[in-house]
């Protein structure tokens, strides 16, 4: 009994643990501009920050001098230094209000992101000019020390792109920034008595990949941010998928999350340990759609999704989801959307990422010892209760990073409530038990983790058996599939 009631006691303890802290990186991106959004849903006091490693703070901008400027004062100033005391001359601020502090408190860092695709433009003329770029590293060591970060993240999109001024000189003077960065804010660090951490973003086609020097920048980084979103949208006139985990039966056969890490590791050598692998909380629209790989409009739907300029978050894709029927591509491993005919979104096409897809991408990053993942953007995740309530209902799209991360033996990941089934046992060694209330009609399905079904049959109310006796020992996924709603749920054999 003793024996039992240690281990008992560890495993709660290590249960407690998994859930303070990520078991991979999770770097979450909080765009500032987002904390007006949905009436300050996600603000200083909501974000749930032991559910990341860090959180990346962006953005702040590049000027031509190489001086770091604000893009909006008035959040950053509520954000990071805190919510404000007018009673006071001169003004201070509430301790433990700021993301800094809150997330510090949670065990938590804090990195501030610089640049990203409209704030890329003066980058390369700061990589190229030795004055420049002394004072962009002296203005990084000025942010870490006001606001407390606890490093640098650099959204460089991209060097050597012409349309953001790029030049053929980008791909060494990157290299050569980045360093002139590192060596200022460990000089930095050395003053403080910190570590400060330097991390940068790459886009994910093999056109990105050949502007950079792998062999120099990797040594310079403790982290490769990798985008792998954004491969196909509305500027292909083509229905494809925004983030792919797989290559798709149709469109460029790199584009994908596979192949882009793939390319790193193999091409260019880069250790998959330093990769973060981008998973997006957001999805693309196109109207003219009448199927996957069908050619559109060209014009992302912003009437639908006008709050995200047709690019939806997650939330908003939930919140439309009864104009839409849903289907899943098992050779990508993502699910889309077409509208339906009597809606109001006939014609839309929506690629987005859900919890199954999102699983399937942090199973992959296990299987392939990556780092972790990167979120764009955090804010997509937060689900209120009901449209405008102003209430946070969950994160599901995170939790299930964090769940595959920590292997927890039992991982919902449906777009809904599992109510209406049970499962038992999991893990289980051949016999799994389903009992269905209240839905008569369905079908049952496992796949592997790499998405490949491997059994189906007839679900019925009451209690369904499924014989996973020939199955070899790890992990599935059971797929439970009644009308137009599905639900997932991981499932380990012993």
């Amino acid at each position: 009994m003793k024996k039992f009631y240690f281990l008992l006691s560890g495993l709660l303890l290590l249960n407690i643990i998994l859930k303070a802290q990520p078991c991979k990186e999770i770097i979450g991106y909080y765009p500032n501009w987002q904390w007006y959004d949905r009436g300050q849903l996600v603000k200083p006091t909501t974000i749930a920050y032991t559910k990341y490693s860090v959180i990346n703070y962006c953005f702040f901008k590049p000027e031509v001098s190489g001086l770091i400027s604000n893009t909006d004062a008035w959040a950053d100033e509520n954000l990071l230094q805190g919510q404000i005391n007018w009673s006071t001359t001169p003004v201070s601020y509430y301790p433990n209000t700021s993301v800094i502090d809150l997330a510090h408190n949670a065990g938590t860092e804090v990195m501030v992101s610089i640049g990203g695709w409209t704030l890329s433009d003066n980058f390369s003329g700061i990589a190229a000019n030795a004055t420049k770029r002394a004072t962009f590293a002296a203005e990084c060591n000025r942010l870490l020390d006001f606001y407390n970060f606890d490093g640098i993240d650099i959204d460089w999109e991209y060097p050597g792109y012409a349309t953001h001024s790029g030049t053929p000189a980008d791909k060494v003077n990157f290299t050569i920034f980045m360093q002139e960065i590192r060596d200022s804010i460990t000089a930095l660090g050395i003053r403080n008595g910190k570590s400060y951490k330097l991390s940068a973003c790459f886009g994910a086609s093999a056109a990105n990949a050949t502007e950079i020097e792998w062999t120099n920048i990797v040594p310079i980084l403790d982290m490769i941010n990798l985008m792998t979103y954004d491969f196909f949208g509305a500027w292909d006139c083509l229905a494809n998928h925004n983030s792919p985990l797989f290559a798709p039966t149709s469109g460029d056969p790199s584009f994908n999350l596979n192949a882009a890490f793939n390319m790193l590791t193999t091409t260019y050598g880069v250790p998959a340990s330093k990769i973060n692998l981008g998973v997006g909380f957001y999805g693309r629209s196109q109207t003219g759609a009448t199927a996957l790989h069908a050619s559109t409009s060209c014009n992302a739907n912003t009437t639908l999704f006008f709050a995200d300029d047709g690019s939806p978050l997650y939330y908003n894709v939930m919140a439309n989801m009864a104009q839409f029927n849903q289907y899943w591509d098992n050779t990508a491993k993502v699910p889309y959307l077409i509208g339906k005919s009597t809606g109001t979104a006939p014609g839309t096409f929506v690629s987005y990422d859900n919890k199954l897809s999102v699983g399937h991408k942090a199973q992959y990053i296990l299987n392939n010892n990556a780092r972790g993942a990167i979120i764009w953007e955090i804010t997509g995740d937060y689900m209120e209760t009901a449209p405008g309530s102003g209430v946070i209902a969950g994160t599901p799209l995170v939790d299930t990073l964090n769940q595959v991360f920590c292997l927890t033996t039992s991982i919902s990941t449906s777009e809904a409530n599992n109510s209406f089934y049970s499962v038992y046992p999991n893990p289980t060694n051949g016999q799994l038990f389903v009992s269905v209330k209240d839905k008569t009609e369905g079908l049952f399905m496992i796949s592997d983790v790499k998405g490949s079904i491997l059994l189906q049959q007839t679900m019925l109310e009451g209690e369904n058996k499924i014989n996973l006796q020939e199955f070899a020992k790890g992990i599935y996924f059971l797929s439970i599939q009644s009308g137009n709603e599905i639900q997932h749920q991981k499932i380990i054999k012993d």
